[in-house]
């Protein structure tokens, strides 16, 4: 393997191309018309551009992405996450054409990504599941008796997807055909699969998600687990390392699952099993798992002293793990805070435009992976991360007191962030005392 195709922008594009460097691969970039001006492109050996702004027609066009690999003798490609990360028939094209895909088997990805399919291989090898349909639905009147039978409230949820699109919670059954339906068409347009499953809806929950990395001669291995229950409508705004909520016992018994589930598929690569955790029940489920590399991989990175593209690249090449035999011990606490454009105040609407000042803080035990800078024309077509403050301490009440610092000496002007809504989480009590879950912020922050 000596030239990386970095199929992907912002600041895991940048990230990607470093690990290039570290073990000296070459490194083609692809970039948008919006993203001419992106340092993954400067960063990179060299660049090409793809298409207009539409990410439908650049980053998302599979077809154009692997004619720009073939053209510059790629012989390997990062999708990064998001875009084309996990579509299994762009990873089978990959093969088809000799090139390395970094990540997992297009089988793996299949398996997973179809979430009906995904719950029955985990209650086959024995992982916990949450209560719902073995089979996904196309039709609401299908679904009814299995509506009932699992009881209400319940979370519909797309097959094919995630990010919270084609996902709702119903009731009772009068507002379930209107709901399924709604569920249904927005997971059709999203993803080309309406197909929705059925799950027991429960409230005031973790989401507890564990790293794990599998190689080519059958080794593989958990690299701790990371708590992500800070979330706005299922988008993940803050996660850390280790959970606060989970004792020895559950951590152990976790993280076992979701080896049990990686091994089970044969799993390379890397990647995240996630789950739900009822604190009062002290019970986990598997919800699913994200066949590629995750946007708070930094924590995890804090916490065992790893990198992991660097190892995803190695991985891919044919070489073992190189992580130790003995299993990995949390080296103190890690925190990661996404800074988004967009305003808190008016209901986290996207915020794009000039950052007329970017000035990350410089202090010990803080990192920033972005790909932003003063100047920087933030374009309205994608996501709205600028990038990502990673934290480390001694312990969680550090991690949070630098936080805090590192957020006060954040300097950004030009466009409205999401830093204001990070300092409130910083020193809201329910954080502090870890009692918050996935839907606390939708219903405490907008009191604040």
């Amino acid at each position: 393997m000596k030239r990386v195709l970095v199929a992907n922008r912002g600041e895991i594009a940048l990230r990607i191309v470093r690990a290039c460097r570290k073990l000296g691969l070459e490194s083609v970039a692809i970039y948008s018309d919006a993203d001419e001006n992106s340092p993954h492109i400067w960063a990179a050996d060299s660049a090409i551009r793809i298409g207009p702004a539409s990410a439908s027609k650049s980053y998302l066009d599979a077809r154009i992405v692997l004619e720009v690999a073939k053209a510059t003798k790629c012989d390997a490609l990062h999708p990064g996450y998001g875009f084309l990360s996990e579509r299994a028939t762009f990873a089978a094209e990959c093969v088809a054409e000799d090139i390395t895909f970094i990540g997992p088997s297009f089988e793996a990805i299949a398996l997973m990504g179809d979430k009906a399919e995904a719950r029955r291989t985990a209650k086959t090898c024995g992982v916990p599941v949450v209560p719902g349909s073995d089979t996904a639905f196309h039709d609401p009147m299908g679904a009814t008796e299995t509506a009932t039978m699992i009881g209400f409230p319940i979370l519909l949820k797309a097959r094919a997807g995630g990010g919270g699109r084609g996902m709702r919670i119903v009731s009772d059954m009068t507002s379930f055909t209107s709901a399924f339906a709604q569920a249904s068409g927005e997971a059709e347009a999203a993803f080309g699969d309406g197909g929705i499953y059925l799950e027991r809806f429960i409230g005031r929950i973790r989401h507890i998600e564990v790293q794990v990395f599998g190689d080519r001669h059958g080794r593989i291995v958990h690299l701790l687990e990371r708590d992500c229950s800070v979330q706005r409508r299922h988008q993940k705004l803050v996660e850390e390392g280790p959970s606060p909520v989970l004792d020895d016992a559950t951590r152990q018994a976790i993280c076992a699952a979701a080896i049990k589930l990686a091994s089970a598929i044969g799993y390379v690569g890397a990647g995240t099993v996630e789950f739900i955790y009822d604190a009062d029940s002290q019970e986990f489920y598997f919800i699913e798992m994200n066949t590629r590399i995750q946007v708070e991989h930094p924590v995890t990175e804090m916490l065992t002293g790893t990198d992991l593209v660097a190892e995803q690249l190695r991985i891919a090449a044919g070489e073992p793990l190189s992580f130790p035999d003995s299993p990995f011990a949390a080296n103190g606490h890690a925190i990661e805070l996404r800074i988004n454009a967009e305003d808190p105040d008016r209901g986290f609407a996207p915020s794009p435009g000039r950052l007329t000042r970017w000035r990350p803080p410089e202090m010990s035990g803080v990192r920033v992976d972005s790909h932003a800078y003063s100047g920087y024309d933030v374009p309205p077509f994608y996501d709205s991360l600028l990038g990502k403050l990673i934290v480390h301490g001694k312990d969680r009440a550090q991690c949070i007191s630098r936080a805090l610092d590192a957020l006060d000496c954040f300097e950004v002007g030009g466009i409205a962030t999401t830093i204001p809504f990070l300092r409130w989480l910083m020193v809201a009590p329910d954080f502090a005392r870890a009692t918050v879950h996935t839907r606390w912020v939708e219903t405490e922050f907008q009191h604040a």
